[in-house]
Order: C-alpha cells, then sequence, then structure tokens
C-alpha cells in the first residue's frame, strides 16, 4: 500500500489550507489518482488497523440498495451513525443518549429505526433504485451485470450515485460519487472518481470496498481481476487528523493480505458476510480520528 502512503505524503507537501462544510479546516488538493493492480493483494491499508467486516457490510448494504442504518448497526457497523445521531441530537425526541446508545436503539427498535434511521436517497438507493423520471426506476446494478456480461467492450459501463434532483434530501450526497467499469483481455477493472476525500478516514474505506466489489463482479461475470483505479477531486486531511497521519507516514507498509470469495456464489445478490475471508492481514495498531459532521 505504498500507494496510499505516497498520496498522504502529496497532500501534505502539496496541500493548501481550505475551510470546508464542517469548520474543521482541512489541506486540500484537487486531482490526484492511485492505481491497484488486484492481482497483487487485498488493497487493505496496512499503516493502522482496518475493520474489514465494516467494510463488507456497508458494500452489502449498498448493493442491497438500503438507506436505513440499521442494518448497519445490527453488525456493529457504525460508519454511518455520526450523522443520523447529529440530527437526532437536535430533535426533539432527543433523551440525552450517547452515540453507543443511539445505535443500540436503531438495531433494536424498528419503529424508532424508522424514523431516525433514514438516511434518504443515498448510495444504495441510486444504484438500485434510480427515478427515471415517469414514476419508475432504473436498476443501474442489474442494468451494469447484464451489460458486462452481454457487451464487455462497451464504454457504458458506468454507476452513477450523484443524482441532482436528490441532493437535497440526502444526509451526505455521495462523496464517491460515479464508477466505471473496463474489460479487456477478459479482466475487469473499476475506476471511481471520488469528488470529496477524507484522506486519513475515508479513503482506506473507499479503497478497500471498490477494491472488493470489482472482485464479486469479476466472479460473478466470470472474468478475471484487472485493476482497481481510483482518482479524485477534492482530496483532503483534516486539520485534526495530521498528527494521525504523520503517525501513519512514519510506518512501513507490511505485506497485502489475500481476500478469499466463496466461489460458488454467482449473482451480486447472493452474497453474505460468511462469504468472504481474510487471510494474512498484519497491519500496524489502530490510529483513532474523530469524523468531520
Amino acid at each position: 500500500m505504498q500507494q496510499y502512503q505516497q498520496f498522504l505524503q502529496h497532500i501534505l507537501e502539496n496541500g493548501i489550507r481550505k475551510e470546508d462544510r464542517t469548520g474543521t479546516g482541512t489541506i486540500s488538493v484537487f486531482g490526484y489518482q492511485m492505481r491497484f493492480n488486484l492481482n497483487e493483494g487485498f488493497p487493505l491499508v496496512t499503516t493502522k488497523k482496518l475493520h474489514v467486516k465494516s467494510i463488507i457490510h456497508e458494500l452489502l448494504w449498498f448493493i442491497a440498495g438500503d438507506t436505513n442504518i440499521q442494518y448497519l448497526c445490527k453488525n456493529a457497523c457504525n460508519i454511518w451513525n455520526d450523522w443520523p445521531f447529529a440530527k437526532y441530537q437536535k430533535s426533539s425526541d432527543y433523551q440525552g443518549e450517547t452515540m453507543k446508545e443511539f445505535a443500540t436503539k436503531i438495531a433494536n427498535n424498528d419503529a424508532f429505526a424508522k424514523q431516525h434511521g433514514e438516511l434518504g436517497p443515498v448510495y444504495g438507493y441510486q444504484w438500485r433504485h434510480w427515478p427515471d423520471g415517469n414514476g419508475g426506476e432504473i436498476d443501474q446494478l442489474t442494468n451494469l451485470i447484464h451489460n458486462i456480461k452481454n457487451n464487455p467492450d462497451s464504454r457504458r459501463h458506468i454507476i452513477s450515485a450523484w443524482n441532482v434532483a436528490d441532493i437535497e434530501d440526502m444526509t451526505l450526497p455521495p462523496c464517491h460519487s460515479l464508477f466505471q467499469f473496463y474489460v479487456i483481455d477478459g479482466k475487469l477493472s473499476c475506476q471511481l472518481y471520488q469528488r470529496s476525500a477524507d484522506a486519513f478516514l475515508g479513503v482506506p474505506f473507499n479503497i478497500a470496498s471498490y477494491a472488493l466489489f470489482t472482485m464479486m463482479i469479476a466472479q460473478v461475470c466470470n472474468l478475471k481481476l484487472g485493476d482497481f483505479v481510483h482518482t479524485f477531486g477534492d482530496a483532503h486531511i483534516y486539520s485534526n487528523h495530521v498528527e494521525q497521519v504523520q503517525l501513519q507516514l512514519s510506518r512501513a507498509p507490511l505485506t497485502l493480505a489475500q481476500l478469499k470469495i466463496n466461489p460458488a456464489i454467482n449473482s451480486i445478490f447472493d452474497f453474505r458476510i460468511e462469504d468472504f475471508e481474510l487471510i494474512n492481514y498484519q497491519s500496524h495498531p489502530h490510529i483513532k480520528g474523530e469524523v468531520a459532521v
């Protein structure tokens, strides 16, 4: 994962101080690209420990078209808790709960989850239920799989989460906003465009998630693995993450892990958490950082 270390170093050396929506402040660059050969190992950051089950659960949640955090909370995946919790704290229903208590309540109380766990038409909704303008909807993911199988040379293997009409109804507009698949010599590659990238907290999850997504689609389309290409718009380190990034840069990357996928699964919608096995993941200790909401 030397590519990720170089990415962090590039932002520190070339970034400009920039204010942001959260009021935290960032060091920011515009435009950067990383490339990972997926045959060399699973690109899971090794200079700090990541919780891979959370990454997998979030991806399965996207694929299902879900927009409520209840599934995530039931599976101890806390990636999305900050935003609905911040909104809940401003509501008349707030009773002083901690975020942990809030997540437990979401997981175990369907009515509470329905009221306070919805994120609006975020990623999964757009992937699976894009409004077609005529009262129906478009399942971009189903169409993508069909087209890769039947017309692999197409230049239209694209899914967009950036639906302008729905942005105001989303808890958080999509950061990883558009991705394209490419088939050559029987190998599947994916390029992601990420308009906004939290380099310390978010990007390691994004790399692993889209690498895994590419592996899953390659399997169900009977293709070999190519590259994952990660392209950025505004890539930034939050001002309260600089010390953590410097610590991470002081650590040498370790050998990449391998991720095994159950070969019996042949539909993108049939994968479950037990179908994935992370092998030989070695990492430096976890580094904590606060999410800028």
